[in-house]
C-alpha cells in the first residue's frame, strides 16, 4: 500500500476513535447476546437481507493452499512459457479438493505481450509476493490475466414452476411453489423474476428524460432477473433456499418462477495470488495498454488475493456476470492511466452474484467499488478504502439488486440513486442496497417509488440530495453518529450463519 494511502487511513482511524460515541443499535437489525440476529419487517414483510452467503464457498472455509506442481522464472518469452505451464497443469487430474495445483512464478519481472488464459478448473497462479511482477506490454486495451470457462446456463426441461404467493418479501428464504415433484434438496435452481411493462412504468423508467439520441427507455424484455440459488429443504410445497430473495416477487409485477439448470463448462477452484500486475503506458492519458489486470467469468468458487495492480486503465479485478462466489481480498488498484471519463477506472467491478470484495484499496479510480446493470445479489464490498476518488462508489446503472457496502472509507461520494439520463439512460442504479457504517465525503441514498428500499445506516458523511432531487429518500438512520453495533453487518451475519450451521 502506498505511503499516502496509509497516512490517510491512519488519520481516519484516529479521528473516529477520538469522536466515538455511545454504542447504538439499528432498529432494522438487532444482535442478541448469543450472536444471533433479528430483523425488523416492514408492512409487507421485507427485511434487510442476509449477506453471509457470499464469497469463496460462502466464506465458510479458508481459501485452500494448492500444492506447487510447476515453477517458472522470468525468460525470453514469458507469455509462451507461462501459458504452456498452465496448459500442462490443466491436463493433470483434480485431487480430492478439486485442485490440480499451483504454478509458482519466482521473483522477477515477467514481460507479457498478450493475455495469460486459465481455461480449466483447479489451477492457481501464484507469485512470491511484491517481487513477482507481471508487466502487460501489448499496446492495446486487453486483460493481462483472463480466467473463463465456457458454456451457458441451460434450463432443465420440465423443471419450471410458478411461485404460489401474491408477494414474497425481500429477505425471504422460503416460498411455496405449484408443486415440488422432481425437486430435491441440493438442486441448483434459478429464481426467476420477469421484467414487465407494468413494473417499468411504476418506477418511471419508461419516462427517462431524453438527453440525446443514445438515451434509451427501459424495455421489459431486457429486465428479466435470474438469481442462482440452491434448495436446502422442502416441506410440502414450500422450498427453502440457501440465499435470500433480494428483490420482492410481486404478482402485480409478474410474479416469479423457479427452474433447475445446468452450466457445463463453468470453471471451479481457480485462484490468483501474491503478485503485482503492471502495464506499460506512454503518458497519463494513454488509452492503448493493459485495461484489466484480472478478468474472471464463468467461474464459481474462485479467488484473487494479495494482488496489486498499477497503471491499468479499467480495473484491478473485473468479475463478469457469470462469475459466482468469488472472493477478492487484500488487493490494490493504484496509479491508473487513462482519460478521466466514462467507462474507465472501475477499480473493483462486479457484474456477477454472491461475490465478496474485502480489505481492498483503490487510489485515483473513478468508480472504485461498483456493480453494473441488472446485477443479481447478494454481493458484498466490505472493509475497503478509496482515496483521490474521481467519481462515486455504488451501483452504477440499471437496477443492481442486493448489495451491501459495509465499512467503506472514501474521500469521495457513495450514491444509490436514479441516475436519470446519464450514460444511455442509467436510471435507477440499485435496489435493496444497504450502506452500513461507511465513511464518505457525501452520499445520496434514494429509493424507487415501488419494489425496493435502500438503506444508509450509521453513515458518516454529508447527506446530499442526489442528481434528481425530487426522488424518494432512502431509509436513513444514525447519520454521523458513531458507535453503530454491530460494527460490521456482514461479519455479524457471517458469525450468526456459522453458529446456526454448527447447531
Amino acid at each position: 500500500m502506498n505511503r499516502r494511502l496509509i497516512t490517510i487511513l491512519a488519520f481516519q482511524v484516529c479521528f473516529f476513535q477520538v469522536t466515538a460515541q455511545k454504542a447504538w443499535t439499528s432498529k432494522y437489525v438487532q444482535i442478541a447476546s448469543d450472536g444471533s440476529l433479528a430483523y425488523t419487517k416492514d408492512e409487507q414483510g421485507n427485511t434487510i437481507p442476509d449477506f453471509s452467503g457470499v464469497g469463496y464457498k460462502k466464506n465458510r472455509t479458508s481459501i485452500p493452499k494448492a500444492t506447487v506442481v510447476m515453477t517458472l522464472e522470468p525468460g525470453n518469452d514469458n507469455l509462451k512459457n507461462i501459458q504452456k505451464a498452465i496448459d500442462e497443469i490443466a491436463a493433470l487430474p483434480l485431487d480430492n479438493n478439486g485442485l490440480r495445483g499451483a504454478l509458482l512464478l519466482k521473483k522477477g519481472k515477467y514481460l507479457i505481450n498478450g493475455t495469460i488464459r486459465i481455461r480449466a478448473s483447479g489451477i492457481v497462479l501464484r507469485g512470491e509476493g511484491p517481487e513477482t511482477i507481471l508487466v502487460a506490454t501489448s499496446p492495446k486495451q486487453h486483460n493481462l490475466i483472463s480466467v473463463s470457462g465456457s458454456g451457458e446456463i441451460k434450463e432443465i426441461n420440465g423443471s419450471r414452476r410458478k411461485i404460489q404467493s401474491d408477494y414474497i418479501p425481500v429477505g425471504a428464504l422460503s416460498f411455496p411453489v405449484k408443486n415440488t415433484d422432481g425437486l430435491n434438496i441440493g438442486d441448483s435452481i434459478i429464481l426467476y423474476r420477469p421484467g414487465t411493462d407494468e413494473w417499468i412504468h411504476a418506477i418511471g423508467m419508461d419516462q427517462i428524460e431524453k438527453r440525446d439520441s443514445t438515451t434509451k427507455q427501459w424495455k421489459a424484455s431486457e429486465y428479466d432477473l435470474h438469481y442462482e440459488r440452491v434448495i436446502t429443504n422442502i416441506k410440502g410445497n414450500t422450498i427453502y433456499i440457501d440465499n435470500p430473495v433480494v428483490m420482492a416477487i410481486d404478482n402485480q409485477f409478474g410474479g416469479g418462477e423457479i427452474y433447475k439448470y445446468t452450466f457445463q463448462g463453468r470453471l471451479q477452484q481457480v485462484g490468483i495470488e501474491d503478485l503485482i500486475c503492471e502495464s506499460i503506458y506512454k503518458n497519463e492519458e494513454d488509452e492503448n495498454h493493459g485495461w484489466n489486470a484480472i478478468h474472471m467469468n464463468k467461474l464459481v468458487n474462485g479467488w484473487v488475493t494479495n494482488v496489486i495492480s498499477r497503471y491499468f486503465g479499467y480495473a484491478c479485478v473485473n468479475l463478469g456476470y457469470q462469475s459466482r462466489n468469488i472472493t477478492v481480498s487484500n488487493c490494490q488498484f493504484l496509479e491508473p492511466k487513462s482519460i478521466i471519463t466514462g467507462s474507465r477506472r472501475y477499480s473493483f467491478n462486479n457484474d456477477g452474484q454472491l461475490n465478496l470484495f474485502m480489505n481492498c484499496a483503490a487510489s485515483e479510480g473513478r468508480h472504485d467499488y461498483i456493480t453494473g446493470a441488472k446485477v443479481c445479489g447478494p454481493n458484498v464490498f466490505y472493509a475497503c478504502t478509496s482515496i483521490n476518488a474521481k467519481a462515486d462508489i455504488g451501483p452504477h446503472h440499471r437496477w443492481a439488486t442486493g448489495t451491501l457496502f459495509d465499512n467503506i472509507i472514501s474521500d469521495g461520494e457513495l450514491n444509490i440513486q436514479d441516475r436519470g439520463n446519464w450514460g444511455t439512460g442509467h436510471g435507477w442504479a440499485g435496489a435493496n442496497q444497504v450502506v452500513w457504517n461507511c465513511t464518505v465525503k457525501s452520499a445520496s441514498i434514494q429509493q424507487p417509488p415501488v419494489s425496493a428500499k435502500n438503506y444508509a445506516i450509521g453513515l458518516k458523511g454529508k447527506k446530499s440530495e442526489g442528481r434528481l432531487k425530487d426522488r424518494p429518500d432512502g431509509v436513513w438512520e444514525g447519520n454521523n453518529i458513531a458507535g453503530l453495533t454491530p460494527n460490521s453487518l456482514y461479519m455479524a451475519q457471517l458469525v450468526a450463519a456459522k453458529n446456526r450451521e454448527q447447531k
